[in-house]
């Protein structure tokens, strides 16, 4: 942690909804004039397309049913946390960027699925903002999280998990259903050793709960909208949080424990709002107190 170069990272696994969360943060650094580094957690992945699906067909033919994206093989968790400390210390680290389809490809003259060469991050960020898989990593060898100010855990309960990612890879990728059920399976094992434990470590858990059923999420036709679901916001401290006012802006919510406010799902963006710009604000005038502004 960096009182001059602090970190925020938002953590979740495929599916889950870190995406709109981070555009729900542009809309904060923008609104308040911050100038932060943006790192997206696919670029840490050890692999590219072409290679991941070479590395999947070797586990394959060797019983190995457990590789995944999810899991330290798979993924440069050592140059994650290097990438944090670096920038707690001085502002620094180098990055790259994983380009996910032509569009994002286009300007580098690149094939989609391919990396970027790696590049120093921009000079003089207010602050880092990390989205992905992995940005409260911890594992025997690597400690990740220990570098991060802000730890943002976005996490539906499994079912709703899954179905978001079997109708994503379906509609955008053409994969039938047991291919994405398969996909699941695979990743279970460092689902549960690396992504569940993340969200022990994070200051705040955004929790969707959907109140429609979903008791089989293999056969559902559509995801549940955020107006068909309950959102459980869980703080890990909740000293200094301002709960009754919270609770009177998110109208229609309550408090489940001393430390958890249930509010409508359609009020993610605004609870977001109201619980992280003076989480921000703290963080941007530690970081003006210590440089001495």
């Amino acid at each position: 942690m960096s009182a001059e170069h602090p970190i925020i990272a938002i953590t979740g696994s495929s599916g889950a909804g870190t995406s709109s969360v981070m555009r729900t943060f542009e809309q904060i650094f923008r609104r308040e004039h911050v100038n932060a580094a943006f790192v997206e957690g696919d670029s840490f992945h050890r692999y590219d397309r072409t290679e991941m699906k070479a590395k999947m067909t070797e586990a394959v033919d060797s019983n190995d049913r457990t590789f995944s994206h999810f899991g330290p093989a798979a993924n440069l968790f050592e140059e994650l946390e290097e990438l944090f400390r670096r920038y707690s210390e001085d502002g620094g680290g180098r990055v790259r960027r994983y380009l996910h389809n032509d569009d994002e490809a286009e300007p580098y003259g690149q094939p989609p699925g391919t990396f970027t060469p790696w590049d120093d991050l921009p000079a003089g960020t207010d602050l880092l903002f990390y989205e992905g898989l992995h940005g409260a990593v911890a594992t025997d060898k690597v400690d990740a999280a220990q570098h991060v100010d802000l730890r943002i855990g976005v996490v539906p309960v499994i079912n709703l998990e899954w179905i978001q990612k079997l109708q994503r890879d379906k509609a955008t990728r053409g994969y039938s259903t047991e291919a994405v059920t398969d996909t699941i399976l695979r990743r279970m094992p460092d689902y549960v050793n690396y992504i569940s434990p993340q969200f022990s470590r994070t200051h705040v858990n955004f929790q969707r709960v959907p109140m429609v059923d979903t008791s089989n999420p293999f056969i559902a036709r559509t995801i549940p909208t955020l107006d068909e679901s309950m959102l459980i916001i869980r703080f890990a401290d909740p000293r200094g949080i301002d709960f009754s006012y919270l609770v009177s802006m998110l109208h229609d919510s309550f408090m489940s424990r001393a430390n958890t406010i249930v509010c409508p799902g359609g009020k993610m963006d605004l609870a977001m709002q109201l619980i992280f710009t003076p989480m921000i604000w703290r963080l941007i005038e530690r970081r003006k107190q210590a440089l001495g502004h």
